[in-house]
């Protein structure tokens, strides 16, 4: 069935082009496919260009796109410190250490919590509604995403005329274009108009235009002040385009193209100064004169320079008779292995569509979202999810997605400064558990989530990433100052518990989970400490890597915290205790694990060199569970690929891919595979993309892993393009579940330290000793260990036989390895 209908497909867009050279269609490989329309925002596909997001619904007779613009937001410039912390996290402190903990919180949800706003809200900018008079019957539908050209399609024959619909948010040009065709000549008939939830909008037409201007909506007493203009006009092949009272006509056309853009005020967090009518004529006029076929191949070309970097095989596609949304369905009854790849790549695809440079972050829902209130108001949620939308951005080979994270720190950190001197006179910069499009950064929400000062040592973890994989010094002197800006700010809010004198930040909390006393407040939790850890250590390294000797009494401070700081410790049941004190509960299946970031993230908790601690961070994973939110559980595939178990990672992967409809508190996927928390946050599709990388390639603990949790079911295949730490990158070629073949391309030169569980060959390839002399492969060797109630830990389960080599490699150079 599937076949007849891409063959009806191939011979339309022959017909319809005049030549299928022009056409740029590439044989598509991943796909998402259905036979019917999208019913519900969840069946819809996602297109987007990083600035401007369409979810698309395909109906014949009345199609819907629903648009977002990444800076339409409620309220305008602002932040939201609140002074009386300065007065009050003393008090806070001090109940905490008389162990007054709901106290603590409760007083600090009153004079610490931001007392202004909570952030504000990510917001839509409306619909494009197309209506096609006359259809009411129809066959052979179809409609696809095509991951491997960024273009969505829908096909159906009606009244014996074939009609085809393309739809690209091009890279070139920030349009959003809908090119119509048919089988029969003068057969292109319809009306659009566009549509808006957003309040006292102007919706007009002038000349063949329609036009539909506004300004953003009023949260928490904060009038929006983002203005906004959407422009949409036809080109045809034929027929005729009229625009009357908002609503644009094509009539009697060969073959029409639909050209949308949106345009905002904003030009930076504190600048909303910009001409969203001006911008919107000018992108328009720009794109009429590119033209569609020339836009759209400059489209698929940019895309695919990225996307093309990384392919993933693990065996035929068996199951290509079936729609998504029935694959997700049976994937737990049985092996589609080819599913595994497009949700892999779909997580590829999410965040070139979303975090292209120059432009904004992607939220908790990248650019697409249809409600005035969002959930969590979509916002950067920065205790886990914010990061996790950038953990496949360097291993899975798109390092310049980066660039929107790293302007949102360098934003933040600016408006972090006054955060830090308002609430709690200090230097340096704050970043709470969120912050928004105005980079606020007081403590939003209540103390039970709100009260978390490390924010900006996590988001800093991604700027030293770069460097480990790109060893660029330059960026590195560059972010140097916000590195030590954040690592100044913590290192003078810490203070010595009064019970043992650690180090400690108070009053903090282990992201959103509450511990016995009925609160999240506390001193010393495990997730800062390893927060505080990384920071520390990455300032120090680049202090000395930048020869910053300027910076030295600061540094040497920073080593005597780190001196005397809370040890990782296990617990009471083998577990690795989440706080500062064992009290956690083995019954506790809490979504968040964030004291399991030295896991993954960061390597603080390796197999290799601190097995205890990997024993009772895995008793901690076990005790969680595996079914989850959404997130969650990509995070649970990349906990389980670092604790080389590649069966429950996949275990996990299909725990995520669990077909999500309508149901309210079931964590999987939804029929267009977008993660469901539920509801919709893109992060778990990052997450889990992260994590099958980190089943293939490792190189965080000074060494490059060649398929360290790779699963049985994945007998035979390759992967190519994936990236390692060093500047390396590697293809992979396995077979009956051993490696191959790998090619390497050394980008930096250097020692290339590798490990396999075969042995393998190539010329100049010498079992490795000692340290690994390549500066960008160390790894930590200082780690604080208290392993209380030894006899509870269980022993990890054996590590399997592998070799250890080393090869100098010269920039530039490729180097196959064989398996003997």
């Amino acid at each position: 069935m599937k076949k007849q209908i891409l063959t009806i497909i191939a011979v339309a867009a022959i017909s319809f082009t005049g030549n299928a050279a022009t056409d740029n269609t590439p044989n598509d490989n991943h796909i998402l496919w259905y036979d019917r329309p999208a019913a519900t925002w969840t069946e819809a596909l996602p297109i987007g260009n990083s600035r401007l997001g369409a979810m698309i619904y395909g109906a014949p007779s009345a199609d819907r796109l629903q648009l977002n613009e990444e800076t339409i937001w409620a309220g305008r410039p602002n932040n939201n410190a609140n002074p009386e912390a300065k007065e009050y996290l003393p008090k806070v402190r001090q109940l905490v250490w008389d162990g007054k903990y709901k106290e603590a919180q409760d007083l600090a949800t009153k004079h610490v919590q931001a007392n202004t706003n909570s952030g504000m809200p990510y917001q839509p900018f409306g619909d494009l509604y197309i209506n096609f008079p006359g259809v009411t019957d129809y066959t052979e539908y179809y409609r696809e995403l095509s991951l491997d050209s960024a273009r969505a399609i829908t096909t159906y024959k009606s009244n014996g005329v074939t009609y085809k619909r393309e739809y690209i948010s091009s890279f070139e040009g920030n349009v959003i274009t809908i090119h119509l065709t048919a089988s029969k000549k003068g057969m292109i008939t319809c009306n659009a108009q566009m549509t808006s939830p957003q309040q006292d909008v102007t919706i007009k037409s002038e000349n063949d235009e329609i036009v539909l201007s506004g300004i953003s909506g009023l949260h928490e007493a904060l009038k929006g002040k983002v203005t906004f203009t959407g422009r949409a006009t036809a080109k045809t092949v034929g027929g005729t385009v009229t625009s009357t009272d908002g609503v644009l006509q094509i009539k009697g056309a060969d073959e029409a193209t639909i050209y949308l853009t949106i345009a905002t005020n904003f030009k930076h967090y504190d600048d909303i100064s910009g001409n969203d009518t001006l911008i919107s004529e000018q992108t328009l006029r720009n794109a009429l004169t590119i033209g569609y076929q020339k836009m759209k191949s400059s489209h698929v070309a940019k895309y695919k320079e990225i996307y093309d970097r990384v392919k993933l095989d693990l065996g035929a596609d068996n199951y290509a008779d079936l729609t998504t949304d029935k694959r997700v369905e049976l994937f737990g009854k049985h092996t589609d292995l080819h599913l595994t790849e497009t949700y892999f790549q779909f997580g590829r695809y999410l965040l070139i569509c979303t975090s292209q440079p120059g432009t904004q972050p992607p939220t908790l829902q990248g650019i697409w979202n249809d409600k005035m209130l969002p959930s969590w108001d979509s916002k950067y949620t920065c205790n886990i999810n914010l990061e996790m939308n950038y953990w496949p951005a360097e291993v899975a080979n798109m390092s310049e997605l980066t660039e929107p994270l790293f302007s949102l720190i360098k934003d933040v950190s600016e408006t972090g400064n006054k955060s830090a001197d308002i609430m709690y006179g200090a230097d340096g910069w704050v970043l709470h558990h969120n912050t928004d499009l105005w980079r606020v950064t007081g403590a939003i929400d209540k103390a039970p989530s709100g009260l978390w000062p490390t924010g900006g040592a996590w988001v800093c973890q991604h700027l030293w990433e770069h460097y480990l994989y790109t060893g660029d010094k330059k960026f590195l002197a560059e972010v140097y100052p916000i590195m030590k800006g954040a690592a100044r700010f913590l290192n003078q809010i810490m203070v010595k518990e009064p019970k043992k004198g650690w180090w400690v930040v108070c009053p903090s909390l282990s992201p959103e989970n509450q511990h016995p006393y009925n609160a999240t407040t506390a001193a010393g939790v495990t997730m800062d400490n390893q927060l505080i850890y990384d920071l520390f250590n990455h300032v120090i390294a680049a202090s000395e890597i930048l020869q910053s000797d300027g910076d030295k009494q600061f540094t040497d401070s920073l080593k005597q915290k780190l001196a005397g700081m809370v040890p990782l410790q296990t617990g009471r049941w083998g577990q690795l205790q989440e706080w500062m004190d064992d009290w956690d509960n083995p019954d506790d299946v809490h979504r968040h694990v964030s004291h399991l970031y030295g896991l993954y993230p960061s390597n603080q908790i390796s197999p290799f060199y601190t097995p205890e601690l990997t024993a009772a961070a895995r008793t901690s994973l076990i005790h969680r569970g595996d079914p989850s939110t959404g997130w969650s559980m990509g995070w649970k595939v990349c906990l389980w690929s670092r604790l080389l178990d590649g069966n429950h990672a996949w275990k996990l992967i299909g725990d995520q891919l669990t077909l999500v409809r309508n149901e309210k508190k079931k964590g999987g996927t939804y029929p267009n595979l977008f993660d469901a928390h539920p509801p919709f946050q893109i992060d778990g599709n990052f997450g889990c993309t992260a994590g099958i990388a980190e089943m293939l390639l490792q190189s965080h603990d000074g060494f490059v892993y060649l398929l360290p949790a790779l699963p049985d079911a994945w007998k035979d295949g390759s992967v190519s393009g994936l990236k390692a730490r060093g500047g390396f990158e590697i293809n992979v070629e396995w077979a009956d579940n051993n490696v191959k073949t790998a090619t390497v391309t050394s980008e930096l030169g250097g020692n290339l330290r590798i490990r396999s569980a075969v042995p393998l060959k190539c010329k100049g390839l010498k079992t490795a000793k000692g340290a690994n002399e390549n500066p960008l492969y160390s790894v930590p060797t200082d780690i604080k260990q208290q392993i209380n109630a030894p006899e509870k830990i269980e022993k990890l389960p054996a590590l399997k036989k592998t070799y250890l080599y080393d090869l100098k490699t010269v920039k530039g150079g490729t180097y196959t390895l064989t398996a003997k």
